[in-house]
């Protein structure tokens, strides 16, 4: 394929969420919609701890990845998200459904973690899948990100 025709085509950007820290969860969602903002198509791909966000209750749960202090660290960057008029994880993620994003749910993580399709938010996945599922929208990515 040459390089003009490969300009028309919808560039793909594919995140593998592997941690369940809030903030991670948050900075996958964030690249995720702004790649979708910007005319890409987008995946997250859910695996161990980034799927029990997708549990029904559990998207809020996740701890801080530094300076937890307790729970502590957690409510006092929520205060300065909610101070600077950052969105919250469901907002996020909902726009991240509404512009096309895709949501892959790993099936061996379901697995080893006894998560089954009714204790996730059926609603938000796409696809359940093993790593084939990644790997193939990997391949047909220009970005992709382990978080």
């Amino acid at each position: 394929m040459n390089e003009a025709n490969k300009l028309h085509e919808t560039q793909k950007t594919t995140i593998v969420l592997h941690s369940g820290d809030m903030d991670k969860v948050y900075s996958a969602l964030i690249i995720g919609n702004g790649a979708l903002a910007m005319g890409m198509e987008a995946s997250i791909y859910f695996t161990f701890w980034g799927l029990q966000r997708l549990q029904k209750g559990g998207l809020e749960k996740g701890p801080l990845s530094k300076m937890n202090f307790l729970g502590l660290g957690k409510w006092m960057i929520k205060q300065r998200m909610k101070k600077a008029n950052v969105a919250s994880l469901e907002k996020l993620l909902q726009d991240f459904k509404e512009l096309g994003g895709q949501i892959i749910a790993c099936e061996m993580t379901m697995e080893i973690m006894g998560i089954g399709k009714q204790d996730l938010r059926e609603d938000l996945i796409d696809v359940y899948g093993a790593v084939g599922s990644y790997v193939q929208e990997a391949r047909e990515s220009e970005i992709t990100l382990f978080i």
